[in-house]
Order: structure tokens, then C-alpha cells, then sequence
């Protein structure tokens, strides 16, 4: 069977390049189709593939027949229409300049069967290979906005949120061109992923946040987008930027269905949050959050032993380390030196006497700050009072009798 297509394929080559000769070749390709139980079907498609490719074929018959091909690619097992894939891309690679638009449709399709067997880089790596800037044709904003986003997802499957954000960071220059709103949510949702990767978690949570209001999204997806910003939130770096984002989502009364509202309760209120508390939270963290930092801890434990030291600032006026290292659950070692990085990066305010082994904690809290403001504005007012009094005596005489007429 292979051998009477090579033949007819061979007759076929040497003729005008007419719509008639364009029709026998697809009359071919049908014919290896209805073959499919055959033996050496994958070698009649592969003969096909070459004596479509070859260079004394017609450009224009060549590409036409391979997008029908590409079509038929569709229609196979994805076992067999993986091995043919690889086989076209190889042998169309001397002439890839040409060929641009069905390349770039046979390794999107291989991309996708690669994805259905979880092989995710390998569907990445795929996508990477068709020229979206680089190559002749002119691709759409949203076709290269779409497989950029599908790379970067790809890769952030696989957990290399290294290539993952360079991907990201490409589709960021065409995301503002693209009036698609589909791919627009497609681009945050896709974002958000990478920062919560990257361990910016209070970046991801405050995207997070914003696309749990969408209302393009279905009801599910944004209440898990909501508990991915409550996850972020509690997982980011003790400060002010986590303090308003606590404020937002305890505020937000969709939070109070969710599982881990008790740590953003407590968070949001200060309170210490002891380590046997934690593990309903930590069943709910991805394998990416589970990491262990530098220090030995996981990023949930530093998050929350952060957390427990900035609210022990407002406890206390001052604690001894040994103390502070019993509170926190930590060696008072890593209890000073964890305080020394938070007032260094001014995120707690506050003093180490290391002679003394003590931690004094200064106040920021707003209350007093507004007092002092108040008490300096009616100070304020009394002088200019005093120097109205001063030049024109009988102000304060008419000032109180017009009150009174009132």
C-alpha cells in the first residue's frame, strides 16, 4: 500500500500546476485516511508528508495541501498524531519561512496533546517554537497574547516560574491593545499565578481580590480566586501593605464562608496565632507554598511568627528575648534576629538593646498621634484668639451677643 502512494505521489510531482492536480492530491490524502487500520499507515503519511514537501512541488499547492493535512491531524489518535507531527516539523524545518501559518497550527495542536498527557513543558516548549515576532507572517494581537498566556500557564504547571514570568512580562506589552475581555481576565488570572509563584504574595493576593469582583467569571471561580487572595495575604511579609489588605478582605463579608477566615480574623485583630492553629490553613496551601526558606522555617511559619511579633509590639513596651522566643515558639535567636530585620526594613518600630538581651517596641499607633494634632490646633486657635482679644477688646463681647440673638 505504501508503495502504490509513493508511486502515484511520484506521478503527480512532474505535473502543470493546475486546481486538477491539487485535487488528486487531496483524493490521495483521502484515500490514506480511509487506510487508518492499515499496518504501515504512519509510513503512507510520512511519504505524503515528503513528496508534499518537496521542493519542486508549487509553494502554493505545498501549503494548501498542508493545511488540509493539518486539518486531518485533527481526526487521528493523539499517539499516532504526535509521532506525525514531529515527523512534518522536521522535515518542513529547511523551509519553515514558508510554511509559517500551518507550522504554526501542527504545534499548536501538538502542544494540546502534550497538555492532555501532562506533559507540560514539553506543550510549552512546543508553543515557543512558532516566530510570533520574529517570523514573516503577521500574527493577531490576540492570537500572540493567547499562546503567550498559554506558555506561561504551561510553564507554571511545570513550576518554572522563571520562564513563566518572562512570558507574562510579553504579554503585558500587547494585553492593553487587546480588546478581548475573555483574554484579559485570562492575562490577570495568569498574573496573579505568577506572582503568587514568585513569593509576591501581596501583589498576587491585591489580583487576586480584583478578579473575585468580575462578574465575566463564574461564581466559583471567584471565590476561589477570593480564597487565593485571603492565602496570599496571610503568607505575605508583616507591614502596612498587609494591614490594609487584612482590613479589605475582613471587611468583605463573602470571607466569613470561607475556610480559613479564622487566621484573617485573628491577623486582622492582632491576636497571637499559636502553630497548632495552622493546620487547617496549611491543607488549603499549593506545593509552591509549602517552601522552606533560608532559615529552616516554611514561608507559612515566618509569615505567622511576623505576624505574632507585631502584635506582641503592641502588647508590650519591651520583652526579653528569651521571653519573646517562648511567645513566638522560636529560639530567642531567631526571635532577634527576626525582630532586627522588621525594624531595619520598617515594618515594626522599635529598638534592640543587645546588652541587655531586651527588644523595646515604640508605639505608631494613630490615636495618640491624632491627640497630639488636636491639642496643637486648639493651641492654635487660642493664640489667634488671644491677639484678636488683644487688638480689638470688645470682639469677644460682640461675638458672644450675636450668638445669643441666634
Amino acid at each position: 500500500m505504501a508503495a502504490n502512494v509513493k508511486h502515484q505521489l511520484a506521478q503527480l510531482a512532474n505535473l502543470s500546476h493546475s486546481k486538477d492536480v491539487i485535487e488528486k492530491y487531496k483524493t490521495i490524502l483521502d484515500g490514506i485516511f480511509n487506510s487508518k487500520g492499515s499496518p504501515d499507515f504512519i509510513q503512507q503519511l510520512q511519504i505524503f508528508v515528503e513528496a508534499l514537501l518537496n521542493e519542486v512541488v508549487s509553494l502554493v499547492i505545498s501549503r494548501q495541501l498542508l493545511s488540509d493535512f493539518c486539518s486531518h491531524l485533527l481526526q487521528l489518535d493523539d499517539f499516532i498524531a504526535k509521532q506525525i507531527a514531529h515527523f512534518t516539523l522536521e522535515k518542513v524545518q529547511a523551509r519553515v519561512i514558508s510554511f509559517e501559518e500551518q507550522v504554526a497550527a501542527i504545534r499548536q495542536h501538538l502542544a494540546d496533546i502534550y497538555e492532555r498527557e501532562g506533559s507540560w513543558k514539553e506543550a510549552a516548549n512546543i508553543l515557543v517554537g512558532i516566530p510570533l515576532e520574529t517570523g514573516q507572517k503577521h500574527y493577531t494581537t490576540d492570537y500572540k497574547l493567547e499562546t503567550y498566556l498559554k506558555i506561561a500557564r504551561l510553564y507554571l504547571e511545570d513550576s518554572d516560574s522563571i520562564q513563566a514570568e518572562a512570558y507574562i512580562n510579553r504579554a503585558s506589552l500587547l494585553q492593553t491593545d487587546s480588546q478581548n475581555h475573555e483574554l484579559q481576565i485570562h492575562y490577570k488570572a495568569c498574573y496573579a499565578r505568577v506572582l503568587d509563584f514568585r513569593r509576591k504574595f501581596i501583589e498576587a493576593a491585591v489580583r487576586y481580590n480584583e478578579l473575585s469582583y468580575k462578574s465575566i467569571i463564574a461564581e466559583d471561580e471567584r471565590i476561589t480566586a477570593l480564597r487565593n487572595a485571603l492565602i496570599c495575604t496571610v503568607l505575605a511579609s508583616a507591614g502596612q501593605q498587609r494591614s490594609r489588605m487584612l482590613a479589605t478582605l475582613f471587611k468583605d463579608e463573602r470571607c466569613s464562608k470561607l475556610p480559613a477566615y479564622n487566621i484573617l480574623e485573628k491577623m486582622y485583630l492582632d491576636r497571637i496565632i499559636r502553630s497548632s492553629e495552622l493546620e487547617e490553613f496549611a491543607a488549603l496551601l499549593q506545593p509552591h507554598q509549602k517552601a522552606v526558606t533560608s532559615d529552616g522555617s516554611t514561608i507559612l511559619d515566618r509569615a505567622v511568627i511576623e505576624h505574632n511579633l507585631l502584635s506582641a509590639s503592641k502588647l508590650y513596651n519591651n520583652i526579653s528575648f528569651p521571653e519573646l522566643g517562648a511567645l513566638l515558639e522560636i529560639s530567642p535567636t531567631k526571635a532577634e534576629k527576626i525582630a532586627s530585620q522588621m525594624i531595619t526594613e520598617s515594618r515594626m518600630n522599635g529598638y534592640i538593646d543587645q546588652i541587655d538581651s531586651i527588644v523595646h517596641f515604640e508605639s505608631r499607633e494613630t490615636l495618640p498621634t491624632w491627640d497630639k494634632q488636636i491639642q496643637s490646633l486648639c493651641f492654635q486657635v487660642n493664640n489667634i484668639i488671644e491677639k484678636i482679644t488683644a487688638t480689638q477688646p470688645d470682639w469677644m463681647l460682640r461675638t458672644m451677643e450675636a450668638q445669643m440673638n441666634q
